[in-house]
């Protein structure tokens, strides 16, 4: 399973930003061979985080209720319920193109939830407000005409929607600092909120059509329009909040986080701007969505590749670290850190029945290389030095139980299998 520890000290300029600490001298030998290693720390609560999540999930809970007694007063129980069901059909493709972005280093599934509670909720409330009060204004000063409806749809909904959407992406930033390490962590939290913000106009949108439409023929085209042909939509534009977001998280500082906040909220808004605003020109809606919107869509998702790329090599240098120190050998990095190393150490663990245990490790190995990087930059390094050590102490524990399989016989497989 693994190669012979290095020899020696760390190589010169390896351990930036404070040197990691070397391990014990029975945990060197451990690396190389199966030693029960020894306990390091205890596991920590985070109050601040804990605290921060259930006011969060209150102000979300109640922005949900509050969207939910919208739409059934808007559209009636049973269209809102065809609606929905509708519905689930893009917010199931954006979030599974969600997860497969985040599966190198999944986010917590609490914060995941969160994100996409604030979008469905918190965000859609933002956006009535707004609405609301802008179309009292627009009444009182000579009703609506084409001229409101198209600033409306080209300027304000653009910057209210990125900026209630973009405020969940940054509220996770600035309290759940510590599971957000870069732009893909930023991208992965924006898609999820968009996914939640999409979700809950889209049942609007669906239920909205089929009260008014006068044949199925008009439900089929309005689903396959926003459903189909524009799932992704809210999550390209959000996403250049959540880059930048997570492009202050690499440098560290909460306050950056907010400055770079505002910048990312500029594309968002002038992407969503060019959406809408096309609209109200092109006769050839999907002329030009194969020669616009198609080509930018794949850009994206050429980002997206990049910045997974990206982690995946930063998390080889910080382990890289580690391994320097006595925590890890090469093969182990192999088998931490590349993405075939991880489908046959997931095999391997198969085999003999410790697959789950081998998920941790990789896990949590993945997550000591980030919260190393988190201390390279000086992000929050008391904080993350907490949480090194307790995850050197899990990930001892999660090597033993490996060591221990690799060292007993396999099983041989039942007859006929």
């Amino acid at each position: 399973m693994s190669t012979p520890a290095p020899q020696g000290g760390p190589p010169p300029g390896a351990p930036v930003g404070g040197a990691v600490l070397a391990a014990p001298a029975d945990m060197q030998a451990h690396a190389a061979q199966p030693l029960h290693p020894p306990q390091l720390a205890r596991p920590r609560r985070d109050t601040g985080i804990l605290l921060g999540a259930i006011i969060g999930y209150i102000v979300v809970g109640v922005a949900i209720l509050l969207v939910i007694a919208y739409l059934a007063l808007v559209l009636g129980g049973t269209i809102l319920f065809i609606a929905g069901f509708m519905a689930l059909i893009p917010l199931t493709i954006v979030l599974l193109g969600a997860w497969w972005l985040d599966r190198w280093e999944p986010e917590p599934i609490g914060v995941r939830i969160f994100a996409f509670l604030w979008g469905a909720g918190s965000s859609i409330v933002i956006a009535l407000l707004v609405d609301t009060a802008a179309q009292v204004f627009i009444k009182a000063h000579g009703g609506p005409n084409g001229v409101t409806e198209f600033v409306q749809a080209v300027v304000q909904a653009p910057m209210v929607e990125e900026g209630a959407k973009g405020l969940g992406v940054l509220l996770i930033f600035l309290v759940a600092n510590k599971y957000f390490d870069g732009p893909v962590d930023g991208i992965v939290y924006a898609a999820t909120v968009a996914a939640g913000f999409a979700f809950s106009e889209n049942i609007q949108y669906f239920g909205l059509g089929i009260a008014d439409a006068k044949s199925l023929g008009d439900v089929i085209f309005l689903f396959v329009l926003r459903g189909l042909l524009s799932p992704f939509a809210h999550a390209m534009f959000t996403s250049m909040t959540g880059l930048f977001i997570g492009l202050a998280a690499l440098r560290g500082g909460r306050w950056l986080g907010v400055l770079f906040a505002i910048i990312g909220w500029i594309p968002a808004v002038l992407l969503h701007a060019f959406w809408n605003g096309s609209l109200s020109f092109v006769s050839d809606f999907f002329g030009y969505y194969l020669v616009v919107q198609v080509p930018l869509f794949v850009l994206t998702i050429v980002m997206v590749v990049l910045l997974r790329r990206r982690e995946v090599r930063l998390t080889q240098q910080r382990l890289g670290d580690y391994a320097a120190a006595g925590w890890f050998n090469q093969g182990d990095i192999i088998s931490i850190a590349t993405p075939g190393g991880r489908r046959q150490a997931r095999a391997w663990a198969a085999m003999r029945g410790v697959r789950p245990v081998m998920k941790n490790y990789i896990r949590d190995a993945t997550r000591l290389a980030l919260t190393r990087n988190r201390i390279v930059v000086g992000r929050d390094r008391a904080s993350a030095q907490l949480d090194e050590a307790a995850l050197l102490t899990r990930i001892s524990t999660e090597r033993a139980q490996l060591r221990a399989a690799a060292a007993a016989p396999v099983a041989p497989p039942p007859p006929g299998f």
